[in-house]
């Protein structure tokens, strides 16, 4: 994650934001919390091609802003595609996954945050159905960060 991320045009430098890189460096870590998981995807090879992080209920969610006291919800950060794998279809894998895990926790929305360096995440994000609210937008540092919801 801390490769992926660190590449993105426009996305903060670990100079720049560096508890935020060490949570992406120790992201298995988020996974002590109860609904938390990691979902990892991996190629043939058997190459880790891409993770995400879900959160069953968002009091776990941990970011900026309000997301953490919706109710009825479920969401997902961090999602990275290793860029070797880029347009294979890993990230839709990912989020479609979380999509399900939510329906299957009986929740009434899932919620996800990204920014202006993830544009190819955004579109695919709209194109599954979720829609912006700008409620839950939020500034981590001087990075402006976009709240989404897809109602389930």
């Amino acid at each position: 994650m801390v490769q992926v991320y660190s590449q993105l045009e426009g996305f903060p430098k670990e100079s720049e934001q560096p508890n935020y890189y060490k949570m992406l460096a120790n992201v298995g870590s988020l996974t002590t919390m109860p609904g938390t998981e990691l979902l990892v995807a991996v190629s043939p090879e058997g190459k880790i091609a891409g993770a995400v992080v879900y959160f069953s209920n968002m009091k776990n969610y941990g970011s900026g802003g309000v997301a953490t006291l919706e109710r009825d919800a479920s969401g997902f950060r961090l999602l990275a595609v290793d860029p070797m794998e880029r347009g294979k279809g890993v990230g839709k894998l990912l989020t479609t996954a979380c999509i399900r895990k939510a329906k299957d926790d009986k929740s009434l929305q899932l919620i996800i945050h990204t920014t202006h360096a993830m544009q190819t995440a955004w579109k695919m994000y709209e194109q599954l159905g979720f829609k912006r609210s700008t409620d839950l937008d939020f500034t981590q540092g001087t990075l402006p960060v976009f709240g989404f919801r897809l109602k389930l």
